[in-house]
């Protein structure tokens, strides 16, 4: 069994980065069901604060009984996920250097890895049928607003619920092709499950 923890910082994440873990994870292999859990939600503008991303990862390390591994997902917002992203790991790798560790941003907001594979949500959630993805989707600021103006007028986007089942449904190998930042968690979950699994050398 592969035990992994995840640091979140929005409701949604709490319920959709579990889902993104486990169908990452079928691809690598469709018996390997990992446990995801415990998930932390600690509010971004927190975090990066001196300590607090210290003191979460040392919590979720602690929760893990120091076995398994930590995902920490955050939206990047108006930040470069490039820069921001190696500055975080290297303090998470600070606080607890024993454990296996990853950090992915996705730039701007979780929501744009959505409108990269918009054209496989169409039908989905209220969506339309002819939904189209935007030519540049890690460009959008308020990815969330963008899904909620599609949806029907007697409908919203809801965090806690539309985002873990956009998660389950959105083409993965479309996103990682039209959002960098989707490329680079898919490519981190599967370094971190094949850690996990012994496959490759820390």
């Amino acid at each position: 069994m592969v035990h992994l923890a995840s640091i979140v910082e929005g409701d949604g994440e709490c319920s959709s980065v579990p889902v993104l873990v486990r169908r990452i994870a079928r691809t690598l292999d469709p018996g390997l069901v990992p446990d995801v859990g415990p998930v932390i939600r600690v509010p971004g503008s927190r975090l990066v604060k001196a300590g607090e991303l210290e003191r979460t990862v040392e919590l979720a390390a602690r929760r893990l009984g120091g076995q398994g591994g930590i995902l920490i997902v955050l939206d990047c917002d108006d930040g470069c996920p490039a820069t921001e992203g190696p500055a975080l790991l290297r303090r998470a790798k600070a606080a607890r250097s024993d454990m296996a560790l990853s950090v992915v941003l996705a730039k701007r907001e979780y929501e744009a890895w959505f409108l990269a594979a918009a054209d496989s949500l169409r039908g989905h959630r209220g969506l339309p049928v002819d939904l189209q993805a935007p030519d540049d989707p890690e460009s959008i600021r308020g990815a969330k607003e963008w899904l909620a103006e599609r949806m029907p007028q007697n409908r919203s986007y809801t965090e806690t619920t539309d985002q873990p089942a956009l998660t389950e449904l959105f083409d993965m190998e479309i996103a990682r092709r039209a959002a960098d930042s989707f490329d680079k968690c898919y490519r981190e979950i599967v370094r971190l499950l094949n850690l996990l699994r012994g496959n490759v050398a820390a």
